[in-house]
């Protein structure tokens, strides 16, 4: 065994959003056929390249078929930012002082009462769920069609707070490019996610290239009606499945079918995902991006409520996966406006 260390709902969309997220896509394409992982330096950077240069080499002993060659990738905090909250959680924090005022019961409920307060880290604490468990209750009855629509609407309105980008502007520049650097070399790539594989669907192939049936996430249970002669995939109030932590590797049994060569992730949310990828046979690889850039993004680690990482930089190193500095090793974190 090797180790290194280290069918789009069709509704209308602004302008902005097409054209920020396609030409994002496609500079950092003409950019990785010139120099791949431009925005890279540093050990990481040789690593994955030293991997995929062993893994597409016909008659190498670490040759790994292009059928086999999949590609899995978290995304709070690996792909985009997720810091103060899970961008997610604010889509959530807006559609609940949207309806706010038709459910004054909210302010004595929990976890309605502490999110209307700002307060949802004290939500977090006491229901790590507590989000999709909103999403859930808020958006049921609604159809999926609707769903969608609500979300594609918001993000491409709705600005961080603090970087006053819009949150499809917060993705990794870094990323991207390893998104393509991959697809390139015949890897198929994937989105494991503890978020709302809804919610990520509607924009993932517009910002990451990613299809959607190449997202794996949290999901609500659904069903299955016809209303006024017009079939529909109704909203239920009850979680489905939580991609996270032990579930990651059983999502990507469930949706993919097969084991990982490649993992990256960020916190200890995705350590069973990495762990699951890197006990395979054959050349595996497994990364971690540590949060270190307090100012061109965040700083945190072990300490934080939020993308926790204490176990996986305890076990990197035994295990053979490269950690990534972000202030180190990126030259940029964001795509250029």
């Amino acid at each position: 065994m090797y180790h290194y260390a280290a069918g789009v709902p069709r509704w209308p969309r602004p302008l902005g959003f097409y054209s920020l997220t396609l030409l994002l896509l496609f500079s950092v394409f003409a950019r990785a056929a010139d120099e791949p992982l431009p925005s890279w330096q540093g050990s990481a950077r040789q690593a994955v390249m030293d991997f995929v240069q062993r893994a597409t080499t016909q008659g190498s002993a670490d040759f790994i078929s292009p059928a086999d060659r999949v590609a899995v990738f978290d995304n709070d905090g690996t792909l985009w930012s997720e810091q103060p909250l899970y961008f997610q959680a604010f889509f959530a924090l807006d559609r609940l002082q949207k309806l706010a005022p038709d459910h004054p019961e909210w302010k004595n409920t929990e976890p309605y009462a502490s999110m209307l307060q700002g307060k949802l880290s004290d939500a977090l604490k006491a229901d790590e769920h507590a989000v999709l468990r909103v999403v859930a209750e808020m958006h049921a009855g609604m159809t999926a069609t609707e769903f969608s629509a609500e979300v594609a609407q918001w993000l491409a309105t709705a600005k961080h707070p603090v970087s006053g980008r819009l949150y499809t502007e917060m993705v990794y520049q870094p990323m991207l490019e390893l998104l393509v650097y991959l697809r390139q070399n015949h890897f198929k790539t994937y989105i494991v996610s503890g978020g709302g594989i809804d919610f990520l669907r509607v924009f993932s192939q517009q910002v990451y290239g990613i299809p959607p049936e190449q997202v794996v996430g949290s999901s609500l249970k659904a069903k299955y009606v016809v209303q006024d002669g017009v079939p529909q995939i109704i909203k239920l109030a009850e979680l489905n499945f939580v991609d996270d932590k032990e579930g990651k590797p059983v999502g990507i049994h469930q949706h993919i079918g097969k084991r990982p060569v490649f993992a990256a992730g960020n916190s200890d949310g995705d350590f069973q995902m990495l762990e699951w990828t890197t006990s395979g046979e054959g050349l595996r690889f497994g990364l971690l991006v540590h949060h270190d850039d307090k100012k061109r993004e965040y700083a945190y680690d072990r300490d934080s409520s939020i993308g926790t990482l204490a176990r996986g930089l305890d076990e990197a190193q035994q295990r053979g996966w490269s950690v990534v500095s972000m202030k180190k090793e990126w030259k940029t974190i964001y795509p250029s406006n």
